[in-house]
């Protein structure tokens, strides 16, 4: 018999078994009463009572035995009986039972090292490990942080989880601030610092999603990202059109994976490939560049991927062909311009090894202009894919340097592909993502009925203070009610003054909104899964070991990107260079 049946059958019967051995002696004492009849017996019950209970053992004889089960099933449904009659009462939970957590409350998510934790608040921590001895208080590190402009997003949250130094960290970084504050504490660490820049791209490494493509399904994948995060604000596009889109990107990428040599493998190809796509509506006999050179393809490999997407593709009218040139000219428009062709050339950003060992990617976007903000999404979506599949191939399902997504501005970089389901499964691949909003209603905005799903997958989520209706509205729902005492006095006045006092209970939110709206500016409410929520002081940055190698302590600190760079120049492979050839000769004294 199992635990889970002991504890359930047969612990709270014993005290009846106890009971029925108990009635034994009373069918004993009335069996050891002189006399045949009741009323005969009735008047010499003392007489049986003292012999039975001569000895305290009780009677194993067979009408004994059925008088001491009855009298126990008696007591049994007595007991049944009243518990399903019984009133429910839960005392000050009347109207609610809401309550701020306190330190014991989060004590058992912590991990004694201050460093191996995630900070939350100033007081609450939630422990890295995702295998706590008790696996009930294991939580994901998925964390939605919101707050208006101005709350301390990035001082209060982002900054002390970066001075961690326990993960590999892939920080959103707008206007380019935080490289500059904490770049110079990664170097000292020995961690690999990796910059993309939106903003200027002469401080900028070079990013090529073309050096990410290991299979066919790697170029669907692309496709689909460059088209979800180039579609313009608010336009979902008509669906055959983007179906065309994405026969001839894949057609067009596939050819460049295949048979392209390296160094063209890139956007630049792409768009020249384009270029050179003439039709003509009134000859659709005429061939381009590009029709040849399937063609020949075709010829050498009629199943070629390439070829099957490209065959697809020309099923289209000559106007219908042109139609969904110019959309997807209009598309690729951002790679007309120089600097864009020239920093998607090649690839220096190493995005699949991030989780092999310690390293930063600060990824710097503009907050006023979104029209780059496609290449942020398109990193992040290759990132995630890049590392879940290393994880599984390589490391049995587990990276060896957990990987820390910090994603300020989640709903301005652009949408990424399926980030509810990647919420829900990077967790085991020791990869983890924190959305930094201002405002929950931008991610509906972005996400549309996945945000719930994505918000959900969040274990950890902070408000740091803002104004916005809907997310006061949530997070005041979802702190829940108290039970609350209130008094009532009241007088009366006449021919003689009266006066009364009357007591209630109420339920009132735990925090309503307008206390929300006008929260502290030191405050911030966290809700842990499973956890009560917490009423907590912001982190104060200054009281983190590490804060004295940041550039706010001392500007002596500050992180110089440009000379960074400087030493990690790449030569561009249609450069001209000139090589020198020296000779050193050893002399006798060396």
């Amino acid at each position: 018999m199992s635990n889970v049946n002991i504890k359930k059958y047969v612990i709270p019967n014993i005290p009846y078994v106890v009971l029925a051995l108990l009635f034994t002696k009373l069918g004993q004492a009335y069996r050891l009463t002189p006399g045949i009849t009741f009323s005969d017996k009735a008047l010499h019950v003392m007489e049986g009572f003292s012999a039975a209970f001569e000895s305290f053992a009780p009677s194993f004889y067979a009408f004994d035995l059925v008088v001491g089960i009855a009298g126990a099933l008696v007591i049994r449904l007595a007991v049944y009986v009243k518990s399903k009659n019984a009133k429910k009462f839960r005392k000050n939970e009347e109207y609610g039972s809401a309550r701020w957590g306190t330190q014991e409350d989060i004590r058992p998510f912590v991990d004694p090292v201050f460093r191996n934790n995630v900070i939350l608040t100033q007081t609450e921590r939630l422990m890295m490990s995702n295998r706590p001895k008790n696996p009930k208080f294991a939580r994901n590190k998925n964390v939605l942080i919101v707050g208006g402009s101005g709350s301390g997003k990035t001082r209060f949250w982002i900054k002390p989880n970066l001075m961690q130094l326990h993960s590999s960290y892939v920080l959103t970084d707008p206007k380019g601030t935080v490289v500059n504050e904490v770049g110079k504490l990664f170097r000292d660490n020995k961690y690999r610092i990796k910059i993309f820049n939106t903003i200027n791209f002469k401080k900028s490494m070079h990013y090529n999603p073309f050096a990410y493509i290991h299979s066919e399904k790697d170029i669907l994948k692309l496709v689909t990202t460059l088209i979800a995060n180039t579609k313009g604000e608010g336009k979902t596009g008509d669906d055959f059109w983007v179906k065309a889109e994405t026969l001839l990107y894949c057609a067009l990428i596939g050819y460049l994976w295949y048979e392209a040599p390296e160094e063209e493998q890139n956007f630049t190809t792409l768009v020249t490939f384009l270029n050179s796509m003439e039709v003509r509506e009134e000859d659709e006999s005429f061939m381009n560049a590009v029709d040849l050179m399937f063609d020949e393809l075709a010829e050498k490999e009629p199943d070629h991927f390439a070829v099957r997407q490209y065959e697809k593709y020309k099923l289209a009218a000559g106007k219908t062909a042109k139609s969904v040139l110019i959309s997807c000219a209009a598309r690729l428009a951002p790679f007309d311009i120089a600097e864009i062709r020239e920093i998607t050339m090649y690839d220096e950003l190493e995005l699949d090894t991030i989780g092999d060992k310690p390293s930063v990617l600060f990824l710097i976007m503009s907050d006023t202009d979104n029209t780059f903000n496609f290449l942020i999404s398109m990193i992040y979506t290759q990132l995630f894919n890049l590392l879940c599949e290393k994880a599984d191939d390589v490391y049995g399902g587990k990276l060896p340097v957990h990987v820390r997504c910090l994603i300020d501005e989640a709903a301005n970089i652009g949408q990424i592909p399926n980030l509810e389901k990647l919420m829900a499964t990077i967790r085991s691949r020791e990869i983890s993502a924190c959305l930094v909003l201002q405002a929950q209603s931008q991610l509906k905005a972005l996400y549309k009925d996945s945000a719930d799903t994505i918000i959900g997958n969040c274990d950890s989520r902070i408000f740091l203070g803002g104004s916005e209706p809907t997310t006061l509205k949530e997070l005041s729902e979802a702190l829940g009610q108290e039970t609350i005492d209130t008094f009532n006095t009241g007088e009366s006045r006449g021919r003689e003054t009266s006066h009364s006092l009357n007591y209630q209970k109420l339920g009132k939110k735990l925090m309503s909104i307008d206390e929300l709206s006008v929260l502290d500016g030191s405050k911030c409410v966290l809700q842990l899964r499973g956890v009560r929520p917490f009423l907590s002081n912001k982190y104060d940055i200054t009281k983190h070991p590490n804060y004295k190698y940041l550039s706010d302590y001392d500007k002596k600190n500050e992180f110089n990107v440009e000379k960074f760079l400087s030493t990690k120049l790449k030569v561009n492979p249609d450069e001209e260079y000139d090589v020198y050839e020296i000779a050193v000769e050893e002399t006798a004294d060396s």
